[in-house]
C-alpha cells in the first residue's frame, strides 16, 4: 500500500504546473482592453507558484518510509508517525522553492497619464524606460507586450 502511494506521488509531481509563460485557455475568444503606454521602469522579481501539495505528500510518503525501518511496536509506529511529518514538512518546502520562477515588474505610464504596475512572468521580452508598449486588461488580469 506505501509502494503504492509513493508510486502515485511521485508520478503526480511530474504533473505540478509550469510558469504561466503564455496565455491561459481561458482567455481565449474573451474580448480585452488594450491600452498603449511608455515603459517607465523595469525590474526583475522572484514569482511563486502554486502550492499543489505534491511536495508534502512524496516528501510524507517516503519519511514514512524511512521510518518505517526503525524499531518495533509502538516504537515502530512513532518512528513512521515522525518521518512522515518531518517527511512532509521538508517535500513541502522543496516544491516551494521549485516552484519559483522569474518575473518582471514593469511600470507604465499609459497614454491617458494614468501610472500603472504589472507583475508578470518573464517571457524574455526586454523591457528599457522608455519603451512605447500596450497593456493587455480583462479587468482583473493584465498583460505588458511590445
Amino acid at each position: 500500500m506505501l509502494v503504492v502511494a509513493l508510486t502515485a506521488a511521485l508520478l503526480l509531481s511530474a504533473c505540478a504546473p509550469m510558469p504561466p509563460y503564455g496565455y491561459p485557455a481561458y482567455q481565449a475568444y474573451r474580448p480585452q482592453s488594450v491600452e498603449l503606454g511608455v515603459v517607465e521602469t523595469a525590474r526583475g522579481v522572484r514569482m511563486q507558484g502554486p502550492d499543489t501539495g505534491v511536495g508534502t505528500v512524496a516528501g510524507a510518503a517516503l519519511g514514512g518510509l524511512a521510518g518505517s525501518g526503525i524499531g518495533s511496536g509502538g516504537g515502530n509506529a512513532a518512528a513512521i508517525i515522525g518521518g512522515a511529518i518531518l517527511g512532509g514538512i521538508a517535500g513541502n518546502a522543496v516544491e516551494r522553492d521549485a516552484s519559483k520562477f522569474n518575473g518582471v515588474e514593469v511600470t507604465v505610464r499609459l497614454d491617458s497619464g494614468r501610472m500603472i504596475a504589472v507583475v508578470q512572468p518573464d517571457a524574455g521580452e526586454f523591457f528599457r524606460p522608455g519603451d512605447r508598449v500596450r497593456v493587455v486588461s480583462d479587468g482583473y488580469a493584465a498583460r505588458v507586450s511590445r
